[in-house]
């Protein structure tokens, strides 16, 4: 028992340290009130919610979970400064998530870098991109002089890319990723500047994939996306992502000048963002093209887009994700039907697999605890047979011998909570 305890408070006091940005509990207080609303995450057998809806905040939590920096090996490259304020300049700069940096997207404002963000700084000790002249932190958009003073002041070597635009900063983007990497992809995603619910899906993929995000407006082509197009010699291939109503046919039309094109759209965002999830063009590889179980999703509310960015790099590394939108307290009818058309289900017994698991990104102000629940039962892996879990054993077709788990002989079937 004291060894039980022991552990528990140690990990309590790491955790706490980890995020540097709890408070300490009033003497008196509700503990579990406190303690969930503390908590930096708060996990589920199916989902780890990241319990902030500070975007600031709450892209630190997803820099701890993926990059321990406990030594150089889980250390990140480099990281990116981005204000999320700024949207479409911070989408596109997570096309620098995977190439060069390996680190994360944090967040700062136009002149200055919060608190959080500045611990997380010191605790990643980012190593530095050797391809890119050991390059630690890249300050993206239009930010003041005094965001890399404050870099700098940390012995980070920093670099810049900055345009006028967000079509100039994407085509930016674009350039620094093909000279650091020294590789232009063929494929890019199209996406509008003016509707950031149907644009965001997209930075999950481009913090996975080398594609960059560049923009148009509904009925026009900028200058620097043709620019940036042109550089691909005709061959590109297009994902335009929304429909006609974000970015209309004539602009699908005139984009056939710099290669292929396809449309990946939904009716309204979530269907979208579906849409998305589950296309893949067998041709170029392009897209998630998740129909079946054994996957990872990024959800996050429709009413907090910015914590879309911060959950990014959940795409990036371990289980990689799509983002797909729903709402505070439950899912919209179309990702509630896809979600249940990759249920998994087992044949024999769930230790078969495979499984589903997801991220939430938000604290409870932001998607509830319901919508948590109902996440997390949707994704658990059920019987093929529809026995229920405590079968265990759906190949069974003795119909007097009681349902048994195989591994002990006990009757389950009867167990609350253990028929899906």
């Amino acid at each position: 028992m004291r060894k039980t305890m022991k552990v528990a408070i140690i990990a309590v006091a790491a955790a706490m340290t980890l995020t540097g940005c709890l408070s300490n509990n009033d003497a008196g207080q509700n503990q579990s009130s406190t303690e969930s609303a503390d908590r930096p995450w708060i996990g589920t057998k199916n989902t780890t919610r990241i319990n902030s809806s500070d975007p600031a905040e709450a892209a630190v939590i997803v820099s701890q979970t993926l990059w321990m920096a406990t030594s150089d090996d889980n250390r990140p490259g480099g990281v990116v400064l981005a204000n999320p304020e700024d949207w479409q300049t911070t989408i596109a700069s997570a096309d620098l998530i995977h190439h060069p940096n390996n680190g994360p997207v944090l967040f700062v404002t136009k002149d200055g870098i919060p608190d959080v963000t500045l611990n997380e700084l010191k605790r990643l000790k980012p190593t530095g991109v050797d391809m890119n002249n050991g390059v630690q932190v890249v300050l993206v958009g239009d930010l003041d002089q005094k965001v890399e003073v404050e870099v700098k002041g940390l012995g980070l070597k920093t670099d810049r890319i900055t345009g006028g635009n967000p079509a100039a900063v994407a085509q930016a983007i674009d350039a620094y990723y093909a000279k650091v990497t020294k590789e232009t992809p063929a494929s890019v995603i199209i996406g509008s500047m003016d509707s950031q619910e149907y644009t965001i899906p997209a930075v999950n993929w481009i913090s996975h994939m080398p594609e960059p995000l560049l923009y148009v407006r509904k009925d026009e082509i900028p200058g620097e996306t043709v620019d940036a197009l042109k550089t691909r010699g005709g061959k590109a291939n297009m994902y335009i992502l929304g429909p006609e109503s974000v970015v209309s046919a004539k602009v699908e039309e005139q984009l056939g000048e710099y290669g292929k094109v396809v449309r990946i759209a939904g009716n309204d965002p979530y269907e979208n963002a579906v849409a998305f999830a589950t296309y893949k063009d067998p041709a170029t590889g392009f897209g998630w093209g998740i129909t079946t179980p054994g996957h990872n999703f990024s959800f996050v509310s429709l009413e907090t887009p910015a914590l879309a960015l911060a959950a990014a790099p959940f795409s990036h590394l371990g289980k990689h994700a799509p983002l797909l939108w729903t709402e505070k307290d439950k899912m919209p009818d179309s990702v509630h039907n896809y979600v249940m058309s990759i249920q998994p289900k087992y044949t024999m017994t769930p230790t078969e697999g495979p499984y589903n698991h997801a991220w939430l990104t938000g604290n409870e102000e932001a998607l509830s605890t319901a919508a948590q629940g109902e996440v997390d039962t949707m994704l658990e892996i059920v019987s093929e047979s529809g026995a229920g879990h405590g079968g265990h054993g759906s190949g069974n077709t003795d119909t007097d011998t009681p349902a048994e788990d195989e591994g002990n002989g006990h009757d389950m079937s009867s167990m609350p909570g253990m028929k899906h």
